[in-house]
């Protein structure tokens, strides 16, 4: 289990205000751990932390210090920092491309765009929207602005996280090796091996 109350003296001391540290992973505390993960201010994180201290004991995320600490270092990286809950559009050459890809369920004209990365994992592709939809019991598919609201953009991540078995690998310490079933290769590992080493000092 993680010690909530080391973490919070933690924040505290980095410079974090969130009020006094009383072993309670709240809004404030969550929301300072991805604000200390990321090397931001705490202010604009505030909905994604909110959320985090919801969903995240849910998803079994609060477990382990490695499981919570690959989570953030992972969604920082997907995210840029937390900051991009929708996928940056060119459209680049890769962007172009998924355009009638058949493995994203992209089919009808203009679902390249329409289905492109949103939420902390930037969930990509009609196919894995509907999908993510059915699980969570949301009109993904149908709305998939919806996808990157603070909220749903951290209970798709949690969703995708699960899909994934991605705490059994973290509980082996096989940080690497969820890289690979997050993108499919090493795409960015050194800034992921970063963010979660970050994270890891502070929960640890």
């Amino acid at each position: 289990m993680i010690d909530v109350t080391k973490l919070q003296t933690r924040l505290i001391a980095a410079g974090y205000d969130i009020g006094a540290a009383d072993g309670v992973a709240g809004g404030r505390t969550m929301t300072a751990l991805l604000a200390a993960v990321a090397g931001r201010p705490m202010a604009a994180l505030r909905p994604l932390g909110s959320a985090a201290a919801i969903h995240l004991p849910a998803a079994g995320l609060m477990a382990s210090a490695a499981r919570l600490a690959n989570f953030l270092g992972q969604a920082a990286h997907e995210s840029g920092g937390f900051r991009a809950l929708v996928e940056i559009w060119g459209p680049t050459l890769a962007q172009a491309g998924y355009q009638g890809r058949l493995d994203l369920g992209n089919t009808a004209p203009g679902d390249g765009f329409a289905y492109r990365g949103r939420g902390l994992f930037q969930i990509t592709g009609r196919a894995v929207y509907r999908a993510m939809g059915t699980a969570l019991g949301l009109p993904l598919e149908a709305q998939p602005d919806l996808a990157a609201r603070p909220d749903i953009a951290v209970r798709t991540a949690c969703a995708f996280w699960a899909a994934r078995k991605l705490s059994d690998l973290a509980d082996a310490g096989q940080d690497d090796a969820i890289t690979h079933r997050i993108n499919g290769g090493s795409n960015g590992i050194d800034s992921r091996r970063r963010l979660v080493a970050r994270a890891k000092g502070l929960l640890l």
